[in-house]
């Protein structure tokens, strides 16, 4: 098993390669302007640092969101795209159920909460009784609509840093980490679960729309 995991759901640029039983390399970057010019550079640097060819790659996991449009389909698309020329499997994954992964690693064991920036002042959140046990479905809602469900709960993400009033125990990791999606995605192929689709989770419309009315333009 050779997993190469991608996901930019998030500010977070990250990328690792796990060959089943560790992570081989990872890059991790932070800009939430970038993922377009910043993820194949380090889909190249993880492989160069593994000493491995890309077509040794046996599946891709990518990280479905929630998130925001532009940044999300960047790498929903490289994954679907390495997929089909190396004609391997795409394994999808809810990114907040990575760093539900990674906070179990931090020593995190639930109950907890999960929570990223989806901006408009709102976040993206989920509910954990454990690192690998999600209650219910990923929502996006303004922190205040929340408090009460969150209360108490220690918290993760970088959406818990932005609103301390409502998540008062945030804790470490703040950003997505590929190499823990990888990881959880190799137990849960040794287990044989199934996986999402590669497609976006959005909770929402993009915030770019067509405008409604048409400035018609007509020659005198």
């Amino acid at each position: 098993m050779l997993l190469l995991a991608v996901d930019t759901a998030t500010p977070a640029v990250t990328v690792a390669l796990h060959d089943g039983e560790s992570v081989l390399a990872e890059s991790n970057q932070v800009d939430a302007r970038r993922h377009g010019e910043l993820l194949l550079p380090s889909v190249d640097k993880v492989l160069a640092e593994a000493g491995v060819k890309l077509e040794a790659v046996t599946g891709i996991v990518v990280g479905v969101g929630p998130g925001p449009y532009t940044g999300l389909r960047v790498g929903l698309v490289t994954a679907s795209t390495f997929a089909a020329v190396l004609g391997v499997p795409v394994h999808g994954l809810c990114t907040l159920d990575g760093l539900a992964y990674a906070a179990g690693a931090a020593g995190i064991e639930g109950p907890f909460t999960v929570a990223t920036d989806a901006r408009r002042k709102e976040v993206y959140w989920a509910r954990y009784e454990d690192p690998r046990t999600r209650v219910g479905e990923p929502a996006v809602d303004r922190p205040a609509d929340i408090a009460e469900q969150v209360a108490g709960l220690p918290a993760v993400g970088q959406g818990a840093l932005l609103y301390p009033d409502v998540f008062t125990d945030a804790r470490p990791p703040e950003h997505q980490s590929a190499a823990a999606l990888a990881a959880l995605a190799a137990e849960r192929i040794a287990a044989g679960l199934e996986f999402l689709p590669p497609t976006p989770l959005y909770l929402r419309r993009p915030d770019a729309q067509v405008p409604k009315n048409y400035k018609v333009v007509t020659p005198k």
